[in-house]
């Protein structure tokens, strides 16, 4: 399954932003050898369950070998099969993500929202058309790996709940496009963190080298 593009549907009074899926192929590698490393530990627990003449402790272990197996595989699936959307109206803005398993959405009315913050800021990816030398390999073209494995995405708003987390996959020059897209919708209701300008800055400066 291809990393899918960001497309933008403009209706009569709605925006709808599909992010589809947008996790890479390294990460879908990572994502496997994650599954495998703990299907094995979950059949190592099983093959050093035996011989154990006690069955009290036998049926334990293959009950949490067995727990082990099922979390693996779900935890595999949501990550692999996880699409993403906003959609935007005059009022509210809703967040939808869809698994093989379920589709969950969450409507905000986005007066209320806090400041739009870009997660990934703290060490911004170069954007991979930018010149000097060549990537032969992608890692300057990707997020830390590790953090990613872990994150619910790289934008998230300020909510009276705490941070609202979408986007997973996003990078700085998608997230800006979003951004443009967002405010022709929200206008000055969409407020962006600090981190924003220096961004914006960044990558003018990229465009003009």
């Amino acid at each position: 399954m291809a990393k899918q593009e960001i497309t933008y549907y403009w209706g009569d009074n709605h925006l709808l932003i599909n992010l589809g899926s947008r996790i890479n192929t390294r990460m879908r590698v990572l994502y496997v050898f994650e599954l495998l490393f703990t299907l094995g530990l979950a059949s190592l627990i099983i093959f050093k369950s035996f011989p154990i003449h006690h069955h009290y402790f036998l049926w334990i272990n293959i009950t949490g070998a067995s727990l082990l197996y099922f979390l693996a595989v779900r935890r595999f699936l949501l990550r692999m099969f996880l699409k993403e959307s906003i959609v935007l109206d005059d009022q509210y803005i809703a967040f939808e993500k869809q698994t093989i398993f379920s589709k969950k959405v969450r409507r905000y009315d986005w007066r209320l929202l806090g400041p739009l913050h870009y997660e990934g800021h703290a060490k911004k990816t170069d954007h991979p058309l930018k010149g000097k030398t060549f990537d032969y390999f992608g890692f300057e073209t990707q997020e830390q790996i590790i953090q990613v494995l872990h994150r619910n995405g790289n934008l998230y708003f300020e909510t009276h709940d705490g941070r609202l987390y979408f986007a997973l996959g996003v990078y700085s020059w998608h997230a800006e496009e979003m951004v443009q897209m967002m405010k022709m919708y929200m206008g000055n209701y969409l407020r962006l963190g600090p981190e924003w300008e220096e961004m914006l800055q960044t990558h003018e400066m990229d465009d003009v080298q």
